[in-house]
């Protein structure tokens, strides 16, 4: 009788066993590709940008919860919003911030400005986590006041300046509320009645971000 018929030659006194032996699975192809969670605001803020921001900051809020299975404990990923923006129309701008505000009680968001930030992009960019927001060192941030262009009967006109007058207090006030910037401070600002630029090391010293990158 042959060795492969009883046992091992070495160790008469063993029992022949079948080993279960699966092979693990062969990867094939290139690795998964992490998950994207950037959002980016480019160009004018109008009501389609404007929309897709409020949808992606949701939706990737949701996506991004994560339940501990032992404690129950609620986490959420973060999320970045990439910046590179003239500006735009205050309503879409409150959309977003508003949008920014619900989202980073839950997720942690990170701003980074690239390019230009401008006008109704500034409070975007401010408006991320504390620590979280940075700036690229060759972009330019830039303030004014709000503009309009309007035709009508007088009183009619006398309605749309108390509204610009409204949007330009709520502005003041959320760009205190999210930099270190003092009402003051951006009403001396927009009162020169000009385009008032602002390169990385001065955004970052109003507090409208944290880091030059």
């Amino acid at each position: 009788m042959s060795s492969s018929d009883k046992g091992c030659p070495a160790c008469p006194n063993c029992v022949d066993e079948e080993l279960d032996f699966v092979m693990p699975p062969i990867m094939m192809g290139p690795p998964p590709k992490p998950e994207m969670r950037t959002i980016g605001l480019y160009g004018s803020i109008d009501d389609e940008r404007g929309m897709e921001t409020v949808y992606g900051l949701f939706s990737l809020r949701e996506t991004g919860k994560e339940v501990d299975p032992d404690t129950g404990a609620v986490s959420f990923k973060p999320i970045d919003v990439v910046l590179c923006t003239p500006g735009g129309a205050a309503s879409d701008m409150f959309a977003i911030y508003d949008a920014m505000r619900v989202v980073r009680a839950d997720c942690e968001i990170s701003t980074i400005g690239l390019g230009e930030v401008m006008s109704a992009g500034v409070l975007l960019l401010a408006s991320g986590t504390k620590g979280k927001r940075k700036i690229g060192a060759n972009c330019r941030v830039m303030l004014h006041s709000v503009s309009a262009g309007h035709h009508g009967a007088i009183f009619s006109l006398e309605n749309e300046f108390d509204e610009f007058k409204w949007v330009q207090e709520r502005y003041f006030a959320a760009l205190e509320q999210e930099s270190k910037l003092k009402k003051r401070q951006i009403k001396k600002i927009l009162d020169q009645k000009v385009n008032v630029y602002f390169d990385a090391q001065q955004a970052l010293k109003y507090g409208i971000v944290d880091e030059i990158i």
